[in-house]
């Protein structure tokens, strides 16, 4: 392999692409990025067996080839040349030469051979999306997926399509984020459930980018195809939680009040919160009192009254906090709307002007 290509484009695309490799002790070809060179075009491709990418970049090619090399290392070096606006990529003696008018490095290559095969996916019926509309979907709804893989579906964001509208939601079974997106043309499809680490790649190799995605999706596999970009994703085989049942229809208590007040009552009281970050909500419809405490017997004590509109019945009840100060930056909104049916049932948060996100906290038990 021997080409000819600007540096610029080359970082750019490599960047994309390493994200995706990893350390893997026992397969280190999915450390490395598979660089293909033929018809004037540079594919690189790159994958950790959940999740692949595929960019191509114009080049030219003076000897076409397969190499594949580490990604971390290849990037790291490009990416950090100055001055030069060319680089050159030769096998030399089995490696890879990356060279410029002013440096040049010899990185060890692997077998392309041992490079697993990225899974093509094509269907009669891919649909398009804003891109940026899905980043904000996934984002929205990303801090509430489990980190944890005990049961799958619960480390998974969900994507439903309902009439002109794509639903997220991810749940830890402790709290629960929707985010609706509205969508002009979609292909009508009952349930995407795509693994969280696959999600966060996502959205990191696509961010920058601001016109539509094609998407094509098979029972196994999905797929996002922007230009000269091709990313493929595992989705889980499995059902996502029957949330809309828990979500209370009867609001007996309701608090509106400033969303940067919220959250720097929030964070004053975490000071004095116990080992299970437990905060106490007093409200008092009456008094007109909306009353957050915080109690540590190591401690102290903290008690932070909140300017605030509340209506309803009076309600006594604790949230582990770290659940709640996630949310915020899904909401939009200045103020934000606080439901509660019983001490026992769901916290729902909403912005006040914003209806397309909902957030559900459990309380914590007495």
């Amino acid at each position: 392999m021997n080409i000819e290509c600007i540096k610029e484009k080359l970082s750019y695309a490599i960047g994309k692409a390493e994200k995706v490799t990893g350390k893997n002790i026992t397969l280190p070809i999915l450390n490395c990025v598979l660089l293909e060179a033929k018809d004037s075009t540079l594919t690189i491709k790159a994958t950790n067996l959940d999740i692949g990418i595929e960019i191509k970049i114009p080049v030219k090619v003076i000897k076409s080839g397969v190499m594949a090399v580490s990604g971390g290392v290849l990037y790291n070096f490009i990416s950090n040349i100055t001055g030069d606006k060319n680089v050159t990529l030769e096998e030399v003696s089995g490696n890879l030469k990356v060279s410029t008018k002013h440096s040049y490095a010899l990185i060890k290559s692997f077998a392309p051979d041992d490079f697993p095969t990225i899974p093509k996916i094509s269907n009669e019926s891919p649909f398009s999306f804003n891109i940026q509309s899905l980043i904000k979907g996934l984002k929205g709804v990303l801090h509430s997926a489990s980190v944890s893989t005990l049961r799958p579906v619960l480390s998974a964001i969900s994507l439903c399509s309902e009439e002109d509208i794509v639903v997220f939601a991810a749940t830890d079974s402790f709290r629960l984020a929707e985010k609706k997106i509205g969508v002009k043309k979609h292909k009508e499809f009952n349930q995407i459930l795509i693994p969280f680490k696959n999600a966060v790649e996502i959205i990191r190799i696509l961010e920058d980018i601001k016109d539509d995605v094609e998407i094509n999706l098979n029972q196994n596999q999905i797929s996002f195809s922007y230009n000269d970009i091709y990313i493929t994703s595992r989705v889980l085989d499995g059902v996502f939680p029957d949330y809309k049942q828990i979500i209370p229809k009867d609001v007996k208590t309701e608090v509106i009040v400033l969303k940067q007040d919220f959250i720097n009552t929030l964070r004053v009281s975490t000071v004095f919160s116990d080992k299970f970050s437990q905060v106490t909500f007093n409200i008092s419809p009456k008094e007109k009192v909306f009353k957050i405490t915080t109690k540590n017997a190591d401690i102290g004590e903290n008690i932070n009254n909140i300017d605030a509109v509340i209506k309803g019945e009076e309600l006594s009840v604790s949230f582990n906090y770290k659940y709640i100060i996630d949310c915020f930056q899904s909401i939009d909104s200045d103020s934000i709307s606080l439901t509660f049916s019983d001490a026992n049932r769901p916290m729902i948060i909403r912005g006040v002007s914003d209806k397309s996100f909902l957030y559900l906290v459990m309380p914590m038990n007495k």
